[in-house]
């Protein structure tokens, strides 16, 4: 059988280039990808600002996750969705969480059946992998076996406080909120939700390409990766094949 990857997603405003990069690196691996949503079949879509710039057209996506995306949008699978709550966990091999700011997100965030999904997820040992604001599904993901949230004890990154204020305060006075998803930073979410949080080299504008993973950052904890932003997507996706190879 394919080796499988399951990616929930929101019906908008997911980040463009930690969706699409790694959909494009693990077909190109030979992974099948299985998209989720709330309801099955919905059409999502990314961040609209993320593909004609955020502010003054700056912020927004390189020019090769936007083509990827384009690309992605096309694809049978994209519009193929299943519904979170038919996921069954068992027939995956890796699940994949990825990020993005923007008030569509929540539905994705706050979600107790994509929650619990992931739960079950995690318990099965499988590797998994969350970038961005994708480690506060894990985050809020609490085992009722524990009462403790699946990061507890995990090392992890996420999108670390220094650029969600950056990205905050050099946009508040156009864009108000947009920035800030959560009442609180995503870091200290996943701090209190038990993790070591990881912070990684400081970094605002230099991202990780196809070839060159010298400004991505990533933490392997045993089979969790995690990563900070879309700048670590083409190292976070590596990493995650790495691990799938080796569970398989």
């Amino acid at each position: 059988m394919p080796t499988r990857v399951l990616i929930p997603l929101p019906d908008t405003d997911f980040d463009t280039t930690e969706v699409a990069v790694p959909w494009t690196l693990l077909r190109e691996a030979g992974v099948e990808v299985v998209f989720a949503t709330e309801r099955a079949g919905t059409l999502t879509s990314c961040d609209p600002r993320l593909l004609s710039g955020v502010l003054f057209g700056q912020l927004g996506a390189e020019p090769e996750p936007k083509q990827l995306y384009a690309e992605l949008t096309r694809a049978p699978e994209f519009a193929a969705s299943i519904a979170w709550s038919d996921v069954d966990v068992s027939t995956f091999d890796a699940l994949l969480l990825p990020g993005g700011h923007a008030p569509g997100m929540r539905q994705y965030l706050e979600s107790k059946t994509l929650q619990a999904k992931v739960v079950e997820f995690v318990k099965t040992g499988k590797p998994f992998a969350a970038i961005c604001h994708g480690p506060l599904v894990l985050a809020r993901a609490i085992d009722p076996a524990t009462g403790k949230s699946v990061l507890h004890g995990r090392r992890s990154t996420c999108l670390p406080g220094y650029m969600e204020r950056t990205a905050y305060w050099l946009t508040a006075w156009k864009l108000g909120r947009y920035y800030r998803t959560s009442p609180a930073y995503v870091e200290a979410e996943v701090r209190a939700a038990g993790a070591e949080f990881v912070r990684g080299p400081t970094e605002l504008t230099r991202r990780g390409t196809r070839d060159d993973d010298s400004p991505a950052f990533v933490v392997v904890d045993g089979n969790y990766v995690s990563a900070r932003w879309p700048g670590d997507a083409y190292l976070f996706t590596k990493k995650l094949l790495e691990l799938i190879s080796s569970a398989r």
